[in-house]
């Protein structure tokens, strides 16, 4: 199982749509708690769909139960001093969700987990990521 993980911020689309042209990679799971902010165009909800079949034949995906709390979000800072206390937080809302059980593993094999923040080190898509891979196994993160 592969899945991959991109923010959209600082990219364009051109960068974005260059990064995900993976040939495992067969759809895109948004998981920013909003996606019709501005941050990049391309990446609104209403755009996004369309722009993946056009450019690649890729399905956009939205799962609520993969988005993160905007609360947990505003609260973090994501300095490297509290990424601990954030990702504790993450890993008990994903656990409470039960995520393991209730998203299927064939939804997240050739997946590409998009957020906004331009890095993974300090992310929510790294934190999903990698308890999926705990969770599940086999599993190889790329982060685009």
């Amino acid at each position: 199982m592969i899945v991959f993980t991109i923010g959209v911020s600082d990219k364009t689309a051109q960068q974005f749509f260059t990064q995900i042209n993976k040939p495992a990679l067969v759809r895109v799971i948004d998981i920013r708690p909003e996606n019709t902010v501005n941050l990049g165009g391309f990446s609104k909800k209403n755009n996004l769909p369309f722009l993946l079949q056009e450019m690649g034949q890729r399905e956009y995906v939205r799962n609520l139960e993969l988005v993160p709390d905007r609360n947990m979000l505003d609260d973090a800072k994501l300095t490297p001093a509290s990424f601990h206390q954030y990702k504790q937080q993450v890993q008990t809302l994903l656990s409470s969700r039960k995520i393991e059980t209730t998203i299927p593993r064939e939804l997240i094999d050739g997946a590409c987990l998009m957020c906004n923040e331009p890095r993974a080190n300090h992310c929510y898509r790294k934190v999903l990521a990698e308890y999926l891979k705990d969770k599940w196994g086999d599993m190889i993160i790329m982060h685009l």
